[in-house]
This record gives C-alpha cells, sequence and structure tokens, in this order.
C-alpha cells in the first residue's frame, strides 16, 4: 500500500513538471496610425503611375456680366474676369499636375500656333478661355416684433473651354457656379449690423472656379503628354522639357512622325492622318537651369532619325 502511495506521488510531480502555463494574450497597438496603413496598402496595391506634365495657358478670362458696368470704370469691371484668371492659374499650379505658363496678350490661337516655332517663349498643348458669365448680389431683411435680420448674399457662374492649340478645336466646354452669404442681426437693439460686405464677390468666383477645377483637371489630364526634337547632332537626340515635367533617366520616349493633312470632302475640315513611330529614345542626362529652358539629351533606342525632317516629329511617352 505504501508503494502504491509513493507511485501515485511521482506520477503526480512528473505531470506537473510538463504542464504548461497559458498567459492571456494581450493585443498590441499598431507603431503606425490608422491613416497610414491604410496609406500603405493603396501604395501596394495600385502601383504609381508615371505622369508627365501637361503645359497649359490661360489665354484670356473676361467680364461678361453686367454687375456694376454703368458705375464701374473699365479696369473696375474687367477686375472680376482678372480675379477669376489669378484663382484658376493659382489651383492649376497648386495641384502640382500641370506647367502653367502667362498668355495675357493672346488672342487668337494661330498666334499660339506660331509660338511652337519660336524659340523665345514655350509653346503650350492647351489653351483656357474662360470668362464670368453670370455675377450679382443681393439683400434680404427680415423684420420681426423686437429683431432685424440682414442676408447678403453673392453669386457667381464661369465658364471656360479648352482649345487645342495644334487644331483650334475646344475639346471640352464646362461651367462652375458658387455663392457666398453673411447673416446678421439685431434683438431688441443688440446685436451686428451688417456693413457691405466686399469678401463676397471674392468667395462666391473662389467658389464657382472650385465647383468646376475636378472636371478640368480630370479633362487636362486625358490629354496625350506630347514635347517636341530641338536638334539631332550625331548619337545624341535633344529635347525639349526636363525634371519639372516629371522626366527622370532612364524613361523610354517615342519619336512620332505627324502624318500629313488632308481635307475631307465630307466636311470641307483639314484632317491630320494618324502619326507614325519610327524611333524610341532613352533618355540620359538633363541641360538649362529653369522650367523655361530646361531640356533632354537622349539617345536612340531603336529606328531612325532625319534631321531634315525634325518639324515632322514629336515626343510621346512610351507605353
Amino acid at each position: 500500500m505504501r508503494s502504491k502511495t509513493v507511485l501515485v506521488s511521482v506520477l503526480t510531480v512528473a505531470f506537473a513538471g510538463c504542464a504548461t502555463v497559458s498567459s492571456e494574450t494581450k493585443p498590441a497597438e499598431s507603431l503606425l496610425s490608422r491613416q497610414m496603413q491604410i496609406s500603405a496598402q493603396k501604395k501596394q496595391a495600385i502601383p504609381e503611375r508615371k505622369q508627365y506634365k501637361r503645359k497649359i495657358a490661360i489665354a484670356r478670362f473676361t467680364n461678361e456680366t453686367n454687375y456694376g458696368r454703368a458705375l464701374l470704370t473699365d479696369k473696375e469691371f474687367n477686375r472680376i474676369g482678372k480675379q477669376a484668371s489669378d484663382m484658376l492659374s493659382s489651383r492649376l499650379v497648386s495641384s502640382g499636375k500641370f506647367l502653367v505658363f502667362e498668355r495675357p496678350d493672346i488672342e487668337k490661337i494661330e498666334r499660339e500656333q506660331q509660338l511652337l516655332q519660336d524659340s523665345k517663349m514655350i509653346g503650350v498643348d492647351t489653351l483656357i478661355v474662360g470668362s464670368v458669365t453670370e455675377f450679382g448680389r443681393s439683400v434680404k431683411a427680415k423684420i420681426g416684433f423686437l429683431s432685424q435680420t440682414k442676408l447678403q448674399t453673392a453669386e457667381a457662374k464661369v465658364e471656360v473651354r479648352l482649345v487645342d492649340v495644334r487644331t483650334g478645336r475646344v475639346f471640352f466646354s464646362g461651367a462652375g457656379a458658387g455663392e457666398a452669404t453673411t447673416e446678421a442681426g439685431t434683438v431688441a437693439g443688440y446685436g451686428s449690423r451688417a456693413a457691405y460686405d466686399a469678401t463676397l464677390n471674392d468667395q462666391a468666383i473662389g467658389a464657382a472656379i472650385s465647383d468646376m477645377i475636378g472636371e478640368l483637371v480630370f479633362r487636362l489630364e486625358k490629354r496625350p503628354w506630347r514635347t517636341y526634337v530641338l536638334a539631332i547632332e550625331n548619337e545624341q537626340i535633344f529635347i525639349s522639357g526636363g525634371t519639372h515635367q516629371g522626366l527622370k533617366v532612364g524613361d523610354l520616349l517615342n519619336v512620332m512622325m505627324s502624318g500629313k493633312t488632308v481635307r475631307s470632302k465630307q466636311t470641307g475640315l483639314e484632317l491630320p492622318l494618324p502619326s507614325k513611330q519610327i524611333a524610341q529614345l532613352r533618355l540620359v542626362s538633363f541641360f538649362g537651369d529653369s522650367e523655361l529652358e530646361e531640356g533632354s539629351v537622349c539617345e536612340i533606342v531603336s529606328g531612325e532619325l532625319d534631321s531634315a525632317l525634325i518639324n515632322k516629329y514629336y515626343v510621346s511617352e512610351a507605353q
């Protein structure tokens, strides 16, 4: 009996020594915020797409409304159009997607087409033509037994057109509308009295620009990117555009030859035949000190180029 008791005791101790003690697992907080985790997942899921910056210019932005026409001078009257132009230009530059150039004196598309052959100014791909088509202010007052409320409202509407400088064709037309309000009131003679608020004009125009800027950027980004061959010297090909447009050493670019232009018997319009690829380039270095003067040096990967046909060439991004 004593031996059985000793055996049971030994087995109990043995099993106790083999037993594992489970501890409760506590969740650990990530060192990264949830927003940073989501951003990292998106970058892994969606590969970054190379995006070259398009060259655009605002040709004109006019005030076509009747607001203040009889009371304001021509300079004051046109200030609304200039203000809209400045706001649009600022938003396009802030997007970081475009190279925006000033064209304050250009009135005709033909002048922009001539700039493509002028070394003193950079030709752009798209001209933006716009106007403030509606603008107005209203004041509404509500008077109660002991209260008075004054509501000031400014409303504006802007319209823009995007013009292909090579063909003169309008490929997009859009509009945006916005309003701004301010309210002040008094009760039993106490409260604030609303004087004329000139900033409402600015806010309404800004809201109208913001209303259509998203669609405008989308349409501009859909346009094919292109640049031009500046010179051909031995094995080196010099093209316009550089780092400010998003180009990088090692990028592959296609050299295209424009198709000849023929007249359509159906519409009477001049139509360009499809372009064809004749060479491919690899970017090897850059030159120039600013975005107005920058260019790229390329080498030929495949195909041949003839310096006598340089005006018929243009460069596009390789797909």
